[in-house]
């Protein structure tokens, strides 16, 4: 099992920014995926960016540009530094956990609102 805690959303205005962590804890294997997932209201859950345990990382393109990710592996823990933040960037961040191995399942967070205010 592993537990994953959020920390950092709010209330921004639009071009603000927010910072995002995420803690995991618990079986954390050590190649794994970490990342950040929004689910905005009526919609999908949809990927923002995800970063591996050996440092590539995807964004979404709606992000490219403007969200940054980063993890502290000596901490499991993952960052989503945002920045130039759109009203439509509004919705429930995920954090997600996924470990490379046969049987593995997806592990999520809460998740913490994040609003920005046009």
């Amino acid at each position: 099992q592993v537990q994953l805690v959020e920390s950092g959303g709010g209330l921004v205005q639009a071009g603000g920014s927010l910072r995002l962590s995420c803690a995991a804890s618990g079986n954390i294997f050590s190649l794994n995926a970490m990342g950040w997932y929004r689910q905005a209201p009526g919609k999908q859950r949809e990927l923002v960016a995800i970063a591996s345990s050996g440092g590539s990382t995807t964004y979404a393109d709606s992000v490219k540009g403007r969200f940054t990710i980063s993890r502290d592996n000596a901490k499991d823990m993952v960052y989503l530094q945002m920045n130039s933040l759109k009203p439509e960037d509004t919705a429930v961040y995920y954090c997600n956990y996924y470990a490379f191995k046969v049987g593995s399942v997806n592990y999520w967070g809460q998740g913490t609102q994040v609003t920005v205010s046009s």
